[in-house]
């Protein structure tokens, strides 16, 4: 348990941006499993829509720190590519 009081604020502070992080994290999930339905579905129009918005997303996500900026990359390109092969 803290002891000092600038321990006690460090705390505080990282429970609120814990809490932050967590809903940016959980907002970027959800556009990413929103592309992935519409692949699954088989709805490219539906999907490179959703892939635009999920683009945003997660690198907003990368910009605020709640992911790293390769592991941003990476599920972006996983998912371009996997919209992209749809077409064949």
């Amino acid at each position: 348990m803290a002891n000092t009081s600038s321990a006690k604020k460090m705390v505080r502070k990282i429970a609120r941006r814990t809490a932050i992080n967590k809903t940016r994290r959980s907002r970027m999930r959800t556009f990413v499993k929103k592309v992935e339905l519409a692949i699954a579905a088989g709805n490219q129009a539906e999907a490179r829509d959703a892939l635009r918005a999920a683009e945003s997303e997660v690198m907003s996500a990368v910009s605020k720190g709640v992911i790293h900026k390769n592991t941003g990359s990476r599920k972006v390109s996983r998912l371009s590519a996997r919209v992209k092969s749809m077409n064949a």
